[in-house]
């Protein structure tokens, strides 16, 4: 895995191709950077659709990927940069297929908003939480009104 930047709300790290073991370290990165700011729900709901975007990009380039999230105005961004130039699409997967197809859907279902962005020599898919509750807010009792 390439270097790690971590400042204010931002992580940002390159993976490189096929390297599936990096995934968990990037989720365990995204869980410290979302700690003081997101509800530990929010936070569990960004590390998998993190990790979904992040595993298709690394399974379906032949290229490094690029991994960035931001926590900025009360949303959550993370955007998975590759250098391959074809979209990805959202399919249903086959009953014999346990294990894969499914990592768009989930984006889709939990996301509220994503999309894809082209760029020079390939694509970025990002999705985007928000807005993010704080976690020293959350006490798992009604707002007082």
């Amino acid at each position: 895995m390439g270097p790690d930047r971590k400042a204010g709300g931002r992580l940002h790290r390159t993976l490189h191709h096929a390297d599936l073991r990096s995934v968990p370290e990037v989720r365990r990165a995204l869980r410290a950077l979302l700690r003081p700011c997101l509800a530990e729900e929010q936070a569990a709901t960004a590390e998998l659709l993190a990790s979904e975007v992040l595993t298709n990009a690394l399974i379906h380039s032949d290229h490094d990927a690029l991994f960035t999230a931001t926590v900025h105005d009360g949303c959550l961004r993370v955007e998975v940069r590759d250098f391959t130039g074809r979209p990805p699409r959202p399919r249903t997967p086959r009953p014999h297929e346990a294990t894969s197809g499914r990592g768009l859907l989930l984006v889709e279902a939990l996301a509220d908003d994503w999309g894809v962005r082209r760029h020079g020599v390939g694509k970025a898919v990002w999705f985007e939480l928000g807005p993010v509750e704080s976690a020293l807010e959350h006490d798992g009792q009604p707002d007082a009104a």
